[in-house]
């Protein structure tokens, strides 16, 4: 059974001046869903997030997150979410322990819960031996982590990050990324990520969508996405140097082009163009009927990247 739908947007669009910010978004995002929004800078990601907390009035359109009107009802709404800015603002004159006491005051969060909650969030993202000390002393990837634990204060239903592992180095980053998936799948939150890193979406998102100049270029998930990019891949192929003209004259008999890449321990190795991704077992059977040894035949599959850029390319043409 589909979960409930939890954002819903129908034409939503917001205009400033002669700019249009975000054209007639048509998205729908259900509970526990790990949603990534792709773009670049200026694509529209970040108008998108305050549209559907309330603080900005949509210039056309319609949005329903969680059941209510942001523009209309945006006080409650924030209350069920939790939202985490590229550029945190955290306030450097406090300690870190200070900080979050004073957002779960703003939040609500009870008064008797306040103390382990605030415990709790620190030992998670590893900053309890630091929670004495003014934030201004703090790394980057600190603020951020710290930044992080003051969204998930209040327990917010949906939580907005955008570029969330910005300045993490890698152990922090799989912290943050484990926290994601298990806020996702144990309690049914649902994540709402803006992110420049392709990887970290296609590793997260059980869908991803891809903006441009306000536009919704597409929608899906990724392994569905790149899926579509399957039409002519490249392969590698890897083979005994010695059987060099048993290989050749096979590609070109299945109408495929092949590029001498840097040999390796006595073999040949090339890279071939124009294969389609069903066709490889056949490939690889008339390699080896033909009497070639064949040491490797790997499909470089595309990635979310790929069709990202692509995308962009299609949309400047």
């Amino acid at each position: 059974m589909d979960k409930r739908a939890v954002i819903e947007t129908t034409n939503l669009s917001k205009q400033f001046g002669q700019v249009t910010a975000v054209d007639r978004l048509n998205l729908t995002i259900r509970q526990g869903e790990i949603f990534g929004f792709l773009g670049h800078n200026g694509a529209g990601k970040t108008t998108t997030i305050r549209l559907l907390n309330g603080v900005l009035e949509p210039s056309g359109g319609a949005a329903c997150v969680l059941g209510l009107t942001p523009l209309v009802d945006g006080p409650t709404l924030r209350r069920r979410t939790g939202v985490l800015t590229e550029t945190p603002s955290l306030d450097e004159r406090l300690t870190g322990r200070e900080n979050l006491a004073i957002y779960a005051d703003l939040y609500g969060v009870p008064a008797p819960q306040t103390a382990a909650r605030v415990a709790e969030l620190l030992a998670t993202f590893d900053l309890s031996d630091r929670a004495e000390e003014k934030v201004g002393g703090y790394s980057k990837g600190m603020k951020q982590r710290l930044a992080l634990a003051r969204a998930l204060l209040h327990a917010p239903e949906i939580l907005f990050l955008d570029e969330p592992t910005a300045g993490l180095d890698p152990v922090a980053t799989r912290q943050v990324h484990r926290l994601i998936t298990r806020l996702s799948r144990e309690q049914g939150r649902t994540i709402f990520i803006c992110t420049h890193n392709l990887a970290e979406a296609q590793a997260l998102c059980d869908r991803v969508g891809v903006m441009d100049n306000g536009r919704l270029l597409t929608i899906g998930a990724p392994a569905e996405l790149t899926r579509q990019m399957q039409k002519a891949l490249r392969l590698e192929l890897e083979a005994a140097e010695n059987d060099r003209e048993v290989v050749l004259d096979q590609i070109s008999r299945l109408g495929l082009t092949a590029e001498a890449a840097e040999n390796g321990q006595g073999h040949g190795r090339w890279l071939i163009s124009g294969a389609q991704y069903d066709a490889i077992p056949d490939l690889l059977a008339d390699l080896v009927r033909a009497g070639a040894r064949v040491y490797r035949l790997n499909p470089q599959e595309p990635t979310l990247a790929d069709v990202y850029f692509a995308l962009h390319e299609e949309e400047k043409r």
